[in-house]
């Protein structure tokens, strides 16, 4: 009989457990039954007790439960809980609605009043107008460990406290009058607030929707949202970049790309009218570059204006053509190494069938077909995102806003055809001291290493080598290596649109000398 007890003990507790894990428990909800607020406080026990003791997962699971049930409890008028380190208030409306304040500290909260030694405070705006028959509900959770690092994330939570606000019977969001939540808090020289909420869906900590209103000094911070979700601080490292050294980089990246989107359209008009141009083969190659290089200047200089209107059809547009375009120009850079390859490494018997036509395919369709395969698997992708992503308050341009496809299909990318070009570059300049070695008739040394520079010069251009600079901008480099990048990137499109000139120069008046080695210097 002891055994048997026993035995039955064991199996209440493990599927007490099970059926908590699953959102049940105390909080399960009964069939046909809304709850009571004594039900409502002791799901908020069962919770309490599992943020200290629970498993990561399960107490993200709880928390979601104990909303979903704080929502449906059944009261008559507002009602305020406060169970170890939780507090709640369920707000029952009465009248018209024109908005709604509510504050809390550590050891309770409420609605239309302030509490004394108050944590947070919040404001909820008219646009929500919520009716007799729904529920606001506040929750605000903090947690006993001390280190502040909540639910996987590195950054600490401002006194391990999550404000949980939501409303039975409605799914807030897009809200054009902002819910406001401030915090008391204290901030040292080496840290500063970002206002960020939990997404249950993602399990993951995120900016958007949300801004901070903060300035060094202040004892409190402002998070203003459109949305009602479950919110917090986290404390992070201030952005490396000075305000003025984000103004200068910006006026340098827009008058750079100004001016090489003018040269690149010149570049395109100077091959239309050359017939020699448009019968070499890697004057083609070439202007394929030019064309991408056009798409992506055309589509990041005015992503900023587009992203500052409401129109969200536009902004996924402007997205969608930014990536295309930022691909195709990676596409074409790796294109440029594989032409040089054929003409450096393999020399003889390098006629292909179509050669154009197939580079054309593996140039622009490839990147077509990432872009679509993005689109279908996860369209919100695509969206507003901050130019200094330690700052999510900072300006904003249309691009990638899922960091996951952003490393794999721009950094990922990129890297392959950083690393095979850079091959290509070894091979060049390898040839270039090889035949440097042989002694050339009639050539001063002087003038033939201006060639050889240029030439170097010209193929790093047509390779994109500068932008590996983007794998330095960190740490102590991070300010110089982001003058670097901009600087020689925003002008890459002049660059080349010099070295085009040259070439043409070199067709229209080609050397004197026919020797084997001249010619194949020109190759």
């Amino acid at each position: 009989m002891e055994l048997w007890l026993l035995c039955w003990l064991v199996l209440s507790l493990v599927s007490h457990n099970i059926t908590f894990q699953k959102g049940s428990g105390r909080c399960k909800m009964s069939n046909g039954r809304k709850p009571k607020p004594s039900d409502s406080r002791n799901c908020m026990e069962d919770v309490n007790n599992l943020l200290g003791n629970g498993k990561h997962s399960d107490s993200i699971e709880a928390v979601k439960a104990l909303e979903e049930f704080l929502e449906k409890t059944e009261m008559s008028e507002t009602n305020s809980m406060s169970v170890g380190h939780l507090v709640a208030v369920l707000h029952k409306q009465k009248g018209p609605f024109r908005g709604l304040k509510l504050s809390a500290n550590d050891d309770e909260a409420k609605s239309d009043e302030t509490v004394t030694n108050s944590k947070v405070s919040v404001r909820l705006p008219r646009e929500l107008d919520i009716g007799s028959d729904n529920t606001v509900v506040f929750c605000m959770l903090t947690w006993p460990e001390a280190n502040g690092i909540i639910w996987g994330n590195k950054d600490v939570l401002y006194e391990s406290r999550l404000v949980g606000l939501s409303v039975g019977g409605k799914n807030i969001s897009g809200l054009r009058e902002y819910v406001n939540i401030t915090w008391n808090l204290t901030v040292n020289e080496t840290q500063e607030p970002r206002c960020v909420f939990f997404n249950f869906s993602t399990k993951e900590y995120s900016s958007e929707g949300c801004e901070t209103v903060w300035e060094r000094g202040q004892s409190d911070v402002t998070c203003s949202c459109n949305h009602l979700t479950y919110f917090g601080v986290l404390m992070v490292s201030p952005s490396s970049l000075s305000d003025v050294d984000l103004e200068v980089l910006s006026y340098i990246t827009l008058i750079g790309c100004s001016l090489s989107l003018f040269t690149l359209v010149i570049t395109v008009l100077l091959f239309i009218t050359n017939r020699k141009a448009r019968a070499d083969v890697s004057m083609k190659v070439h202007i394929n570059l030019v064309i991408a290089l056009i798409l992506l200047n055309l589509h990041f200089l005015p992503s900023q204006t587009v992203a500052a209107l409401s129109s969200t059809g536009l902004c996924l547009y402007m997205a969608l053509s930014l990536h295309y375009s930022l691909l195709a120009t990676f596409s074409w850079m790796a294109l440029e190494g594989f032409h040089l390859y054929l003409l450096l490494v393999r020399v003889f018997n390098i006629y292909v069938r179509r050669y154009l036509l197939k580079l054309s395919v593996v140039g622009w369709g490839i990147p077509a077909i990432v872009v679509a395969l993005v689109v279908v698997i996860d369209r919100s992708a695509y969206g507003h995102v901050p130019l200094d992503f330690d700052n999510p308050n900072s300006t904003k341009i249309c691009y990638i806003g899922n960091t996951t496809v952003k490393t794999v299909t721009t950094v990922g990318v990129f890297g392959l055809v950083f690393l095979f070009d850079v091959i290509m570059l070894g091979v060049t300049i390898r040839r270039v001291v090889s035949l440097h070695r042989i002694k050339e008739f009639g050539k001063s040394d002087r003038g033939r290493a201006k060639r050889d520079i240029c030439t170097l010069l010209g193929v790093t251009t047509l390779l994109g080598i500068t932008w590996g600079l983007v794998f330095f901008s960190f740490g102590y480099l991070t300010t110089p290596g982001l003058y670097l990048f901009c600087i020689l990137n925003s002008l890459q499109g002049f660059f080349i649109f010099l070295w085009f000139v040259m070439s043409l120069r070199k067709t229209e008046n080609p050397p004197a000398k026919t020797s084997s080695e001249t010619r194949s210097t020109n190759s």
